[in-house]
């Protein structure tokens, strides 16, 4: 098996994602790899981690989802794989509840997550973003 780290969706990931929305709440288990230090595109210096980056965005992505009507379910530290094997070692999981996946996609869209973004590329190496619904 092999498991692509990726930063950002294709343009076929999001159609396809927009295809599937019907309105109700999705549940995406985000994991994530972080670079050792911190790599901002403006070449600023730094000297955070790319966890302390990726800290720096969540917590304020967090406060648009939930301002939104969403929740961060859970996060939490990757200490091992117990089943299966891929290329990827993930340093976090977490999973954000939106409403829809309409909601996700204006919070991504939106002027307010532009101004954090920059936190979340300097300090991911890679992620894989699973969309997931209740049965």
């Amino acid at each position: 098996m092999q498991i692509i780290n990726a930063q950002l969706p294709t343009l076929q990931q999001q159609i396809d994602a927009l295809s599937r929305d019907d309105g109700q709440p999705i549940y995406m288990l985000n994991l994530l790899q972080f670079r050792d230090l911190a790599v901002y595109a403006d070449g600023r210096e730094t000297t955070l981690t790319g966890a302390q980056a990726y800290d720096i965005y969540g917590k304020a992505m967090t406060r648009l989802v939930m301002a939104a009507g969403g929740q961060l379910v859970y996060v939490g530290k990757v200490r091992g794989t117990l089943v299966g094997a891929g290329d990827a070692q993930w340093d976090r999981a977490a999973v954000m509840m939106y409403p829809s996946f309409k909601v996700m996609a204006e919070i991504t869209g939106s002027q307010a997550y532009a101004d954090i973004h920059v936190h979340r590329d300097a300090g991911l190496a890679g992620q894989v973003l699973i969309e997931t619904v209740k049965p």
